[in-house]
């Protein structure tokens, strides 16, 4: 470890406390550090939060130090009696929160012996409200154990009121530990040994600098626009400057979002264009020439001209399409389009390596932003620019599909999508993410050939290519890996990447063998540039206001829960004024009055629910949890009421499918008191407005469709009760106010109702998960599923099964052909798919094929 992570380590180690680290500076290495302390079965560690990539990256990592026991991951796949062998076994666990919550409340884990929980994306967790109700669960009956919190994610924690004081009381943690570049003991480790750096500005050609001022005038009018028709809108971070930084959507959707239904059609289209506007910045510089122009051409038709906010008709736009068109010709009219700047630079810098390197192979290391200039780069080394744009203009210009723009976004919530460039995708075979080739010199330059195997890298002289995006497959500990496994000499930059250049520091003071030549590209004068300064100025800014805010932060004695007076573990949040009030002038002595103590309220939860706020609220109201897998609806609060919880969006799709008539024919065959709840978002308004009919083309029809299956839905089953809840808080307080004076449930009743006479579902027994996906398989009921999972190895078992064996199995014909069709019958594509490759079995079988119906240690029948 370097200084700064030993130091970053001891911190934390010795005190509890949330780990604000800035990104890019090797946080993973500190959690991989306390994970080895405690990998002992004498501990039992917990690690919630975490990624998948992560878990592989540390327990590679400790294989490879000879680190005994490995931490184990459990999964749904695992078994209820193999995670309490498991837990009794100790050591360090992944585990996801939902499965801890569960055997939490279910008592299989030994709370009292649990010797820590480790929380990575500490940010989450207030939206997260899984991990908040398991670290709330373990405070509770563990007063002894730590928490330690990590998080790479400073602006998170900057949005809101108080929120990083919030977040430290939700995690029980009394300190707190920031990390930035800018921090002495980072600053020292890291300058000790400095890569060399050649930074090579290139130039934007005439034309990408005038398509460029020309978008930056339309952002320019668009947030004018917008600040115009929203005044009382706090619009200080909507600026042209934070336009061009990736979290500029992450902004607007914190301040637009709560009031969304309030916006004119104008305003939402005016957010609509600037996500378009912003995604065309980042295309001028990234895409080439042909790539552009095919994607801007998608907005020129007269119905998105009707739909957009009016930019379209100035005269920037104007400019910016000429341009764009004048790109792909040369002087004579003839075509000819032009090169992407950066393209010299990258052959010029690959150039002088190959003269100063000495003939051992030595590996070059490309790093770009995404897969589509991953593979933009390698067709151009291979095949030459003037080829790869002249193949590109016949495909994308010549003769170009014809791609619909009539989607309306206007009445569509805000959301966060980066990737939204709507431009062609490139072929599933070409869309890689790593591509290495050889570099050759003959006669007429240099010459460049893709390498299909990478282990006869030391037999070769000529340096070698690898391109490689900065996050391959999403996953943010790829370029270390690779920097550690290739040792690279030579590092292209070939986009601008802020964690990327200090992951970059880290390792050459870490694991390089060589001084590195880091040969950082981009585009001087550009927005590319500005977007990169951007990023640092605002990084910069969020660590000042979080140094600022921890200078005047008020820590409650007690916070860390393990006092018995800690405001955050209290449950008496459910109890009623009348109760609160004691009058002693009636206390007197009735000796034939029995004291009658009152039993705690219960509630029975399905398994799935716990993918909301609900039950965390219930339990801090004093009301006690517990989950059952339920065949009939999602909550029991008594022996006779039946509650099935629909947030907004379940509620449209399951009135779509049919589903929810087929779920309230259950509850009032079984319940003499079903309730339907629909639950809106405590952040949204609480109507059915936002997306699902406030739009321009709204119709009475369109109005009416959801009302009107509500209102059919209350015609054939009069005994459904519909209630309306406009945040979760209010879900609680209903629930606890039905449940006064009632009967508790019963878990075993609730479980059994809606099984055949005979039929018993043992999670012990079968895979809940899989059973909870087969039941939904067309063809599959009530009264063949258990035959199916008992006779049924695997989903690629059945996937192999015939007609006749399914037949012999689900003893009904009909059932056993709509289950085979269902699993071997192609789907027609819709037109709107018609473009895209049809998809085959392949996919099913591939993911499915480690999965299983049982589980192998199951109990005997």
């Amino acid at each position: 470890m370097l200084p700064y992570e030993n130091q970053m380590f001891l911190d934390v180690l010795h005190e509890d406390g949330l780990v604000i680290c800035a990104k890019g500076l090797g946080l993973e290495t500190v959690i991989l550090n306390i994970i080895k302390v405690f990998c002992d079965p004498g501990n039992l560690v917990l690690v919630i939060g975490s990624s998948s990539p992560e878990e592989d990256f540390w327990i590679t990592q400790l294989k490879k130090d000879g680190i005994k026991p490995l931490p184990k991951i459990l999964s749904a796949d695992t078994s209820i009696a193999e995670r309490e062998k498991i837990y009794l076994q100790g050591g360090v666990l992944f585990v996801s929160s939902r499965i801890l919550v569960v055997d939490l409340l279910k008592h299989r884990i030994p709370t009292p012996q649990i010797t820590g929980i480790l929380v990575c994306r500490a940010h989450n967790i207030l939206e997260s409200c899984q991990e908040a109700f398991a670290l709330r669960l373990y405070r509770m009956e563990n007063k002894t154990g730590f928490i330690k919190a990590f998080s790479a994610s400073s602006q998170t924690f900057t949005y809101g009121f108080t929120k990083i004081e919030r977040i430290m009381k939700t995690l029980f943690v009394p300190k707190l530990y920031l990390w930035p570049r800018f921090h002495l003991a980072v600053k020292s480790s890291l300058d000790k040994i400095n890569p060399e750096v050649i930074e090579l500005h290139v130039e934007l050609t005439p034309a990408m600098m005038e398509i460029q001022t020309s978008l930056l005038d339309l952002i320019n009018y668009s947030i004018k626009e917008l600040k115009r028709l929203n005044p009382s809108l706090d619009t200080e971070e909507i600026t042209v400057e934070n336009s061009l930084s990736k979290c500029f959507h992450k902004i607007l959707q914190t301040q637009l979002n709560p009031i969304w239904h309030r916006l004119s059609s104008t305003t939402k289209q005016l957010v609509s264009d600037l996500k378009l506007l912003r995604s065309l910045m980042i295309s001028v510089t990234s895409l080439d020439s042909v790539r552009f122009q095919s994607m801007l051409s998608n907005y020129s038709s007269v119905d998105y001209v009707h739909r957009s906010s009016g930019w379209l008709l100035l005269d920037a736009a104007e400019t910016l399409f000429i341009t764009a068109k004048r790109r792909l010709f040369n002087s004579k009219k003839e075509i000819c389009p032009e090169h992407n700047p950066k393209w010299g630079g990258l052959t010029e810098i690959l150039k002088e390596i190959g003269q100063s390197s000495k003939d051992n192979g030595e590996i070059v290391l490309v790093l770009v932003q995404s897969a589509k200039t991953c593979c933009q780069l390698k067709n151009f080394l291979v095949q030459g620019a003037d080829a790869l744009l002249l193949n590109l203009y016949k495909t994308h210009i010549k003769d170009k599909p014809i791609i619909s723009t009539q989607k309306d976004t206007t009445n569509e919530e805000l959301e966060v999508n980066e990737n939204s460039n709507n431009d062609e995708e490139l072929d599933e075979n070409d869309l890689n993410n790593c591509f290495t080739l050889t570099q050759s010199k003959n006669e007429d330059g240099l010459t460049f050939t893709e390498c299909a195997n990478e282990t006869q890298n030391e037999t070769l002289k000529e340096p070698i290519i690898v391109l490689q995006q900065y996050k391959k497959d999403g996953d943010f500990l790829s370029l270390p890996r690779t920097l550690r496994e290739l040792q690279p000499k030579y590092i292209v930059m070939y986009d601008a990447n802020m964690t990327a250049v200090r992951q970059i520091e880290v390792f050459q003071n870490s694991d390089a063998k060589y001084k590195l030549v880091v040969y950082f590209l981009i585009f001087g004068g550009s927005t590319e540039e500005q977007a990169y300064l951007t990023t640092l100025r605002r990084e910069k800014l969020l660590f000042d206001f979080l140094i600022k805010e921890k200078a005047v932060m008020v820590i409650p004695k007690g916070q860390d829960g393990k006092d018995e007076d800690c405001p955050e573990l209290t449950r008496d949040l459910g109890v009623h004024p009348s109760e609160m009030l004691d009058d002693d002038d009636d206390k007197s002595y009735k000796p034939d009055e029995k004291h009658i103590k009152k039993d705690t309220p219960k509630v029975i939860v399905d398994m799935r629910e716990f993918r909301s706020d609900l039950p965390v609220l219930l339990h801090r109201r004093g009301i006690d949890i517990d989950p059952v897998t339920l065949q009939v609806g999602d909550y029991i609060l008594t022996p006779e009421m039946c509650v099935e919880r629909k947030s907004i969006d379940d509620l449209i799709g399951s009135l779509k499918s049919g589903r929810l008539y087929h779920q309230a024919l259950m509850m009032c065959r079984y319940y003499t008191k079903p309730i339907l709840l629909i639950e809106f978002d405590q952040n949204k308004p609480f109507d059915l407005q936002g997306r699902f009919y406030l739009s321009k083309d709204m119709t009475t029809s369109h109005r009416n469709d959801i009302t009107s299956k509500l209102q059919l839905l209350t015609l054939h089953f009069p005994k459904l009760r519909l209630v309306w809840s406009p945040s979760p808080f209010a879900t609680a307080e209903l629930f606890q106010e039905l449940k006064e004076g009632k009967s508790q449930p019963i878990s075993s009743e609730a479980g059994a109702v809606g099984l055949e006479a005979g039929q018993n579902f043992d999670e012990e027994i079968y895979n809940a998960v899989i059973k909870d996906f087969m039941s939904k398989l067309p063809g599959v009921t009530t009264q063949n599923i258990l035959n199916l999972l008992n006779k049924g190895q695997s989903l690629t078992h059945m996937l192999k099964m015939s007609v006749q064996e399914l037949k012999t199995i689900t003893g009904n014909s009909q059932d056993a052909e709509t289950l085979y069709n269902a699993l071997h019958k192609k789907v027609k594509s819709t037109n709107e798919q018609s473009s895209a490759k049809p998809q085959s079995n392949k996919g099913f079988r591939a993911t499915m094929n480690k999965k299983r119906f049982k589980h192998t240690n199951s109990k005997s029948k």
